[in-house]
């Protein structure tokens, strides 16, 4: 260590905060702080009791009929540090398959344990807007604006959204939006393979109910989960796609997603192009 390094150590109080913003920590979780330099206490030792427990008696004829009565546990028991990717995601489809409305999907989704960003949000995040429009908008993740009011797309980006939607004649009244994550990454981070899985089979079936005749992915992770792209979004955007799964055939076209505009507004020009393209396609179908 050099002389330098010796009389900037320890850091300042500013420079861990500058730290942890760099590293995307923007929220604390629990309301007293927690030394994890110090050693957790010595665990004591479980005492068996002199004189154990009787044995429960045998199950009764009427008891063991109220148990078989019980109805099952919900998905809600899934622990996904506990699971594999595919068995969470096996739970998710299971879960939303039994779904007939959108309601019900709603409740599933709430109540659904097997994505660990759930145990950092504020709120789950499902969509807004008309579930009977046309046009369903879907997006990656929530952010801090839509964590904090349980609303997809109400940030900064997502008042973007409604003024793009608007210069195409479009709005809350003919259009549906969600994304395909319902809880945030921490730090807006990108999603996981493994939380993108957790969540997928819920936002097709939210699809399914939905029926919408046209689809936008707005980012490359809705464009890549839901179509299948590989290539990124600035050369998959403003082509049209297909939609498909167990006989669902809806176009979907890949867009620019809002924050990305914000942070490139240069590219403005091609997302204005896109909606045009948007609009058209719902001309011509006569939506």
């Amino acid at each position: 260590m050099n002389v330098t390094e010796a009389t900037d150590f320890p850091p300042s109080l500013l420079e861990i905060v500058l730290f942890y913003a760099e590293a995307g920590v923007d929220e604390a979780i629990g309301e007293q702080p927690v030394d994890r330099t110090q050693a957790p206490p010595p665990r004591e030792a479980v005492r068996q009791p002199a004189n154990p427990a009787p044995a429960a008696a045998p199950a009764t004829a009427g008891q063991s009929a109220q148990r078989q009565a019980m109805p099952p546990r919900q998905a809600a028991s899934v622990t996904p540090a506990l699971l594999s990717a595919s068995e969470v995601e096996g739970a998710a489809r299971r879960a939303a398959k039994a779904c007939q409305t959108i309601p019900e999907l709603e409740a599933a989704i709430r109540a659904f344990e097997g994505c660990g960003l759930k145990a950092t949000a504020t709120n789950t995040v499902i969509a807004r807007g008309n579930p009977q429009a046309p046009l369903m908008i879907i997006g990656e993740a929530p952010g801090r604006d839509e964590d904090a009011q349980g609303l997809p797309f109400v940030g900064e980006s997502g008042q973007l959204l409604d003024r793009m939607l608007k210069a195409i004649g479009r709005d809350e009244q003919n259009t549906y939006i969600s994304n395909i994550l319902f809880w945030r990454p921490p730090g807006n981070r990108d999603p996981s393979t493994e939380e993108i899985l957790a969540c997928k089979p819920f936002i097709e079936r939210l699809i399914e109910l939905a029926q919408p005749k046209v689809i936008a992915c707005a980012g490359k992770h809705a464009a890549a989960t839901l179509l299948g792209t590989t290539q990124g979004i600035t050369r998959t955007r403003g082509r049209w796609h297909e939609y498909q799964r167990e006989g669902i055939n809806i176009p979907a076209m890949p867009l620019l997603h809002p924050a990305y505009l914000l942070r490139q507004p240069g590219v403005k020009r091609e997302a204005w192009h896109d909606m045009l393209e948007l609009a058209a396609k719902l001309e011509q179908l006569g939506l």
